[in-house]
Parts: structure tokens; C-alpha cells; sequence
């Protein structure tokens, strides 16, 4: 009976341990499913990340580069407004330089030969004694040179009727010669 017992045991011993190898393989089984899931559903969302982070690059990258084109077009354009002012400003100083003395008399002889002096006023800003010395036939002929404030240099000849004048003066020959002065493509 002895032995019975021990038969008995070892069976139930044999059996337990079997029961409990299938249920700890069944739980390690299902154990290695679930990390397999894990792993695997990990691995999708990180290359959905990587996914989403490379087309966030390639907008950013993108985004730059219209920034960059921008800034290098906004470079530019101010480039050519700040040298296109200098000009403006070389060509208003020589305009006013040589708007003056001898030169102008000469313009005023020019715009009035042929003409009635007497139908003409010539604006300027100082009536000096040079331009009244270099227009003196001219003034015995009946123009008259009048001092105006509307003048800085350079001169009108007004038509002393008001029916109309030739603007000689700086502001107005640098405007005519601007636009040849403006064509600065880079």
C-alpha cells in the first residue's frame, strides 16, 4: 500500500507538474503574443512619427527656403532703392550746380530767342548780379527776371498773359531726367 501511496503521489506530483508546465507555457505563449503586438504596434506608430516628423521637415525646410528667397529678393530691392536715391541725389546736385550763373543765362537766351521779350517773365530764386549782367539785352527788350520763392534753382519763363510757362527749374530737369536714371536691373 506503501507503494500505492508513493505511485499515487508521484502520479498526482507528475500530473500537477505537467498541469502547471502547460499553464506556464500557455502564460509564456500568450505572454510573448502580447509583446509581439507591443513591439509591433510601437514599430508603427514610431514610423508614423518618423513619417510625420520627415514631412514637418521637408515643410520647415520648404518654409526656409521661401524665407530665404524673400529676404534675398528684399535685399535686393532695397539695394537698388538706396542706389537709385543716391543717384537721385548726385544727379539733383549736379542739376542745381550747373542751374546757375552763366549756364542758365544761356538756357533763358535760348528758350526766349526769336521771341517778344516783353510777353515773358523768368522766375528765378536770386536775380544776381551775374545772370542781370549775361541777360542785360535781353531786359532792355522787355523781359523781366522776378525773384520767387517757388524757384530753389534753375528758372520758369512765365508768359506775363498766365497762358503758360516752360519749367526750367531743378525740380523739374531732374524729373525729366530721372526716368533715364531709373533702369538699374541686377
Amino acid at each position: 500500500m506503501e507503494l500505492q501511496i508513493q505511485d499515487l503521489v508521484a502520479s498526482l506530483r507528475k500530473d500537477g507538474i505537467e498541469a502547471a508546465n502547460r499553464e506556464a507555457e500557455a502564460i509564456i505563449s500568450e505572454a510573448k503574443k502580447k509583446a509581439d503586438e507591443i513591439i509591433t504596434a510601437a514599430r508603427a506608430e514610431a514610423d508614423s512619427e518618423k513619417e510625420k516628423a520627415e514631412k514637418d521637415i521637408a515643410i520647415l525646410k520648404e518654409n526656409a527656403k521661401i524665407g530665404a528667397d524673400q529676404a534675398q529678393r528684399d535685399a535686393v530691392l532695397s539695394f537698388k532703392a538706396a542706389v537709385q536715391r543716391e543717384f537721385e541725389k548726385i544727379l539733383s546736385a549736379k542739376v542745381k550746380e550747373n542751374l546757375s550763373g552763366k549756364a542758365m543765362a544761356s538756357l533763358i537766351k535760348a528758350a526766349v530767342s526769336d521771341e517778344d521779350m516783353g510777353k515773358f517773365t523768368v522766375e528765378v530764386s536770386e536775380a544776381s548780379e551775374e545772370i542781370m549782367s549775361e541777360l542785360a539785352a535781353e531786359i532792355k527788350n522787355g523781359l523781366c527776371i522776378r525773384p520767387t520763392k517757388g524757384v530753389k534753382a534753375g528758372f520758369r519763363l512765365a508768359s506775363r498773359d498766365g497762358s503758360g510757362y516752360f519749367d526750367c527749374s531743378d525740380e523739374e530737369v531732374m524729373q525729366m531726367l530721372a526716368p533715364y536714371f531709373r533702369k538699374i536691373d541686377f
